[in-house]
């Protein structure tokens, strides 16, 4: 299965890739140790050499290619993977093989394929999701400069369904076909377009986030996720308790790079070329979409410029390859930033109450989560809207309930960098830090005795939280930022730590505030991702993460009215830029443990760790993202 997401890749791969290299070496060795007349035990590698010692005889691994080529592939059992000790690439800096083509701008993205006799496409879509096209004054753009042709595309009326395994389908929209990209998005400015709004949402995002909060405030449930032990009991024999609210707002992914691809469709010989993470998934869809035999499809991997989780779903290639059959020609199509911005699958809003039972001992007894989930049924919670129960706190403290209502949302949401801990862990470690005051107690120290030493909850199950390593990491990332020295006046440390995707992260951020003006000087980060691969690939990973996590929290929200995207571009949405990124510490454990992957756990701590150190700083307490709301400005 080729796809990447779930920050999966490197878990996923690490048994058979390990096992092909193993494989590889041991044919190599043969085909070395049959063309010298030597025994097999005394070859040993090293720098893609096979040696013999006795002899001092050796070959490079591509001289003996051919001759390993022709020998019988060994069972596994007979094929012997190198131990830790041994390794001597893994856990060392790489640098990528693109990175030069990268920074100089080579064309190796999804954006520049290129093949000859291709026409451009721009696909307009209802404002509205979900509406679909009635009409539209298709002569009139058809004579316009640059295009070849404008029509109608028919889809499927409603907010669209981002199911990336299964659906073939569509939305509705205007295709307009041209000489170039530029000809086809001049004449978008020309076209007139009557929708049917019958189907489309009616979305209000202040309404949404209205009624959530009115849910929360009080106290309606609809259903339970979760309960152990005696919940009531542990808040009313608690010697403190403490009630908050917490919510974010529908992000976008932003991705640098607006969805596009080249597709072939004019014949049943369909090619591809693209950038997706799911390119498992073309295939089959397509060939159901277009009728043709999945072996007729050949799909071109490209690198893509930013996903997120965005380019797991495949739509904008459906849509390119009905143009292109359309139109008997390859067919560039390719999203304007506004396009990708309004038929985006969000990152759900979310709105969390959380209450917490502190017993006369100062440990954390008791817990209370009520989830208002975004619905578009009334019944289900739409995708990362809601909450998936966590080794902590259920599983740790003895006392817990977690419960859920629902308020009505039309608005497509899906996949966005680490899904549902991105958001709760905002609530969760900034109230734990709300705790950790209103108790009293020094944060980290509250922190620790909160998680406990129960040790690897699920014994064997990478994903499941292990009191020993979130420990460790805690400690290890206190000690790095100077946890507790004195700090200038207006400045503040906070924490965090979250279990996110197999990984272990504890944050520290330094900020400091001057009125409504947040700088964020320092991160450290503290990360348990079990064996390390490419130290270099980690700590980009980790980096990464941080400076996105921050430019999520600092601006960006999506606003909905009259089911259609407000914002249009970077304009209206800001990213992050370089004066306003911290300075990243990071500090790599090596626990012993398999390797887990690293593109999504390092973003969820990092929003909780600046906001508990705002509090810190100035005494004010961020309960929602992004903290613009609030009046504060990352400068």
């Amino acid at each position: 299965m080729q796809f990447a997401g779930g920050s999966l890749s490197i878990p996923m791969r690490w048994d058979e890739m390990r096992k092909m290299g193993a494989t590889a070496r041991e044919m190599l060795c043969r085909a070395a140790a049959s063309q010298w007349n030597v025994p097999r035990d005394e070859l040993i590698t090293a720098d893609s050499l096979v040696r013999h010692g006795p002899s001092g005889k050796s070959a490079h691994y591509k001289d003996l290619v051919a001759v390993a080529s022709l020998i019988a592939v060994p069972d596994e059992a007979d094929v012997r993977l190198k131990a830790p000790a041994d390794y001597r690439l893994l856990g060392k800096r790489i640098s990528n093989a693109s990175a030069e083509g990268i920074a100089t701008g080579k064309p190796i993205f999804g954006i520049d394929a290129k093949v000859d006799g291709m026409v451009y496409a721009s696909l307009v879509k209802c404002p509205s999701i979900g509406g679909v096209a009635k009409s539209a004054n298709l002569e009139a753009v058809r004579a316009l400069p640059g295009v070849i042709d404008a029509f109608i595309l028919d889809g499927t009326p409603g907010p669209y369904n981002f199911d990336i395994r299964e659906s073939h389908t569509i939305q509705s929209g205007v295709a307009i076909v041209g000489k170039d990209t530029w000809s086809t998005f001049k004449a978008r400015e020309a076209l007139k377009v009557d929708w049917d709004l019958s189907a489309a949402s009616q979305d209000d995002s202040d309404v949404i986030e209205a009624e959530a909060l009115a849910a929360l405030a009080a106290g309606k449930v609809e259903a339970e996720i979760e309960r152990t032990g005696d919940v009531e009991a542990a808040f009313a024999n608690a010697a403190m308790t403490a009630d908050a609210t917490y919510s974010t707002d529908f992000v976008s992914h932003a991705q640098l790079e607006p969805q596009g691809v080249l597709v072939s469709a004019a014949t049943s010989a369909v090619e591809v070329w693209t950038s997706s993470q799911t390119p498992v998934f073309i295939t089959s869809n397509l060939a159901k979409l277009l009728d043709v035999t999945p072996a007729n499809i050949t799909v071109h991997q490209l690198r893509g410029g930013g996903g997120f989780g965005r380019r797991l779903s495949n739509e904008y290639i459906f849509e390119a390859a009905l143009i292109s059959r359309r139109v008997g020609a390859p067919v560039k199509l390719q999203w304007k930033r506004e396009d990708d911005m309004a038929f985006d699958y969000f990152r759900a809003p979310t709105y969390y109450r959380l209450q917490g039972a502190v017993a006369a001992d100062g440990q954390l007894v008791g817990w209370k989560n009520l989830v208002a989930a975004a619905s578009a049924d009334g019944e289900n919670a739409n995708y990362g809207a809601s909450y998936r129960p966590y080794d902590f706190p259920g599983k740790v403290i003895p006392n817990v309930a977690v419960e859920q209502s629902f308020v009505k949302s039309q608005t497509p949401t899906g996949a966005w960098r680490a899904p549902i801990s991105n958001v709760y862990a905002f609530a969760e470690q900034s109230f734990i830090a709300e705790l950790a005051h209103k108790a009293g107690q020094d944060h980290r120290d509250f922190l620790l005795n909160a998680i406990g030493d129960k040790g690897w909850i699920k014994e064997g199950d990478m994903a499941s939280l292990n009191t020993a390593r979130a420990r460790a990491t805690i400690e290890a990332v206190t000690k790095a930022a100077g946890w507790g020295r004195k700090l200038p006046e207006g400045h503040g440390l906070g924490l965090a730590f979250f279990l996110s995707h197999s990984g272990h992260i504890a944050e520290v951020a330094e900020v400091s505030v001057d009125g409504k003006n947040i700088t964020v000087h320092d991160v450290w980060v503290a990360a348990d991702v079990g064996q390390v691969v490419n130290l270099s690939g980690l700590e980009n990973q980790l980096q990464g993460s941080v400076v996105d996590g921050l430019s999520t929290m600092a601006a960006q929200s999506i606003s909905i009215k009259n089911g259609a995207v407000v914002q249009s571009n970077y304009d209206s949405y800001p990213l992050l830029r370089m004066p306003q990124s911290p300075r990243v510490h990071v500090d790599v454990l090596n626990s012993g443990y398999r390797p887990t992957g690293a593109g999504e756990p390092a973003l969820p701590p990092l929003a909780p760790a600046v906001c508990n150190a705002v509090f810190n700083a100035c005494g004010e307490r961020i309960r929602a993202l992004p903290i613009s709301k609030a009046g504060f400005t990352i400068v």
